[in-house]
């Protein structure tokens, strides 16, 4: 029996923190080589963190990222287990790639074949592609090595490895960012993809948050029938250990023979004698965690994202706005989950315009999640203002002006707040006010990082209700849910006189932004014309703020900031 023993690392490494990301390898290392496992697999690019974008430009950086691969592949010395890692290669140019060590050497190198550059990826920008396929040999085993965007490519190098060369296992290093389905669409098509070419997978993904970017895990093992094996856990850090039975290819080939058919490319392929395969005296139990529902797969990115940016960064504590309002409420549970409660503060900032049951709103989520709150008045100071400006603002009415002067004197509320003891200000704006503009400059969208900025409106109290059911109580309090969502920046306020209702205007969003439709695409989907005219053009006009805004953890298929490179200064009009 060809049974192979295969260990996933799925872990959270740190860019640019090598020191940090050795140690990590090489307690996963200890932990394979005790387990009796065969094959350890790291993610893509684990020792320098992915991704380095313009790091990859400073010499100094690849030199420190081959130092550490040395270092790592000397602790293999004493080791059994062959190891894949991820990290940079250079000579001539750059190279995303994975290592191959054991007996304390580098045995092999392969190059990732396929860069990705759509979306948030930016490969080609920093890497040439690869042109060698790698193989290794453990005994009558032959495992091909890949990296991500490699698997996802529809034919090859899949093609080439399992029908040129008769791979009985395709390993992956991965990292692939999350959005708000990714992980059942992974595990689909990675099934899918064993079974089409009769060849077992082994998926190591990335975990953890770098930026605006969130790596979700879920490491998967398939076997040749498109059976999955082993799923890890989402955003935890995992060391997954399975026994696989590569007689399962001969015996799918044998029962589907349609790969005799097929046709591949014929790449150069390089082979690598890593020795025969482990006696094993034990077997470990295949697990397969199931995927959380939506609200909770939302709420954990979200989660993973604020806790390592703020970790990350090396910030200790939070400091939030708290005007009573969903947005808000939201964010100070995202953050009391991530850092724990304390190490979040809130500030409620009543003006002469907040209405008592948002501050007892404000107040009763802040003692249900156990945070400690500050009341900071801006009555006397907005005044101050209006009385320093009446006569410049001579003849003229009380607009917009006097409501951005009462958000910006939050913002320099929650900033001095963060000067004076370090604290990272939190915002609170989410994906439907960002796409339409309803968020002050230097107002509520002062602040370090966007917790929910890619949260729509309607998911915000789709996440809220979810909470309050996990918990078994009610956090959030009821009154947020139900009142009609306000700024309160003038008398009886709604933020619907200026936007449509949010079910409609979250929909309209989602086919402009995230599936690109045309402004007639939208309306002909039953939606009214001089709407929808209205929601894009809002969109449009609004790009200068937005590239001014705090980053934001991102978990759409189409997030502003990375995904979104719409130019500010453009005359184009979508027809109608």
């Amino acid at each position: 029996m060809k049974q192979l023993r295969v260990t996933l690392a799925q872990l959270n490494p740190t860019l640019g923190d090598f020191e940090g990301n050795l140690k990590k390898a090489i307690e996963a290392l200890k932990t394979a080589e005790e387990r009796g496992s065969d094959l350890l697999i790291f993610p893509e690019l684990f020792l320098p963190g992915y991704p380095p974008e313009d790091l990859m430009l400073r010499l100094s950086f690849l030199r420190e990222n081959r130092r550490y691969l040395l270092e790592l592949a000397s602790h293999t010395k004493s080791c059994e287990v062959t190891v894949l890692v991820g990290f940079i290669d250079s000579d001539e140019d750059a190279y995303n790639a994975a290592a191959v060590l054991k007996r304390g050497e580098v045995l092999g190198v392969y190059r990732k074949m396929f860069l990705p550059n759509y979306g948030v990826f930016d490969e080609r920008r920093y890497f040439k592609p690869g042109e060698e396929l790698l193989v290794l040999k453990m005994g009558d085993v032959k495992i091909g090595v890949t990296i991500c965007e490699d698997i996802w490519n529809p034919v090859e190098p899949s093609a080439s490895l399992s029908l040129g060369e008769g791979v009985h296992l395709v390993a992956n290093l991965s990292a692939s960012p999350y959005h708000v389905g990714k992980p059942r669409l992974r595990k689909e098509y990675l099934s899918m993809k064993a079974y089409d070419y009769h060849t077992a997978i082994a998926y190591c993904n990335m975990v953890g948050g770098q930026d605006e970017l969130v790596f979700d895990g879920g490491s998967i093992v398939v076997d040749a029938s498109g059976e999955v094996i082993s799923y890890g856990k989402l955003f935890e850090e995992e060391i997954i250990t399975v026994d696989l039975d590569l007689d399962e290819n001969l015996r799918v080939s044998l029962l589907d023979p349609r790969r005799r058919y097929m046709r591949s490319q014929n790449y150069p392929v390089k082979i690598v004698d890593v020795g025969g395969l482990r006696r094993k005296s034990s077997h470990f139990d295949p697990l397969i965690h199931p995927i959380p529902k939506r609200e909770e797969e939302m709420f954990r990115a979200l989660v993973t994202g604020v806790r390592d940016y703020v970790r990350k960064n090396g910030f200790e504590k939070v400091v939030i706005g708290l005007s009573g309002g969903m947005d808000s409420s939201l964010v100070a549970v995202i953050a009391t989950e991530a850092l724990g409660k304390e190490n979040v503060k809130g500030v409620l900032m009543p003006s002469m315009y907040t209405s008592k049951s948002s501050l007892e709103d404000a107040q009763k989520l802040a003692e249900n999640l156990g945070i400690e709150t500050f009341i900071i008045p801006i009555t006397d100071v907005f005044r101050s203002y209006l009385d320093a400006l009446k006569e410049v603002f001579a003849g003229k009415e009380p607009d917009i002006t006097e409501e951005n002067i009462q958000a910006r004197i939050r913002g320099n509320y929650l900033m001095a707040l963060s000067n004076k003891f370090g604290w990272l200000v939190l915002t609170t704006g989410n994906k439907s006010e960002m796409a339409t503009g309803y968020a002050t400059l230097y107002g509520d969208m002062a602040g370090g990082f966007a917790v929910i900025k890619d949260v729509y409106k309607t998911d915000v109290y789709r996440i809220g209700r979810w909470y309050n059911e996990w918990k078994g109580r009610e956090i959030i309090p009821e009154n947020v849910f139900v009142k009609p969502p306000s700024a309160e920046l003038r008398p009886g306020q709604t933020d619907q006189e200026k936007l449509p209702p949010y079910e409609i205007l979250d929909e309209i969003l989602k086919l402009y932004i995230e599936e690109g439709l045309d402004p007639e695409e939208i309306a002909l989907k039953g939606f009214d014309k001089k709407m929808v005219v209205e929601v894009t053009e809002m969109v449009r006009k609004n790009e200068y703020k937005r590239k001014q805004a705090a980053i934001g953890t991102k978990i759409s298929t189409r997030a502003f900031g990375k995904d979104w490179r719409m130019p500010i200064t453009n005359r184009f009009r979508e027809p109608l």
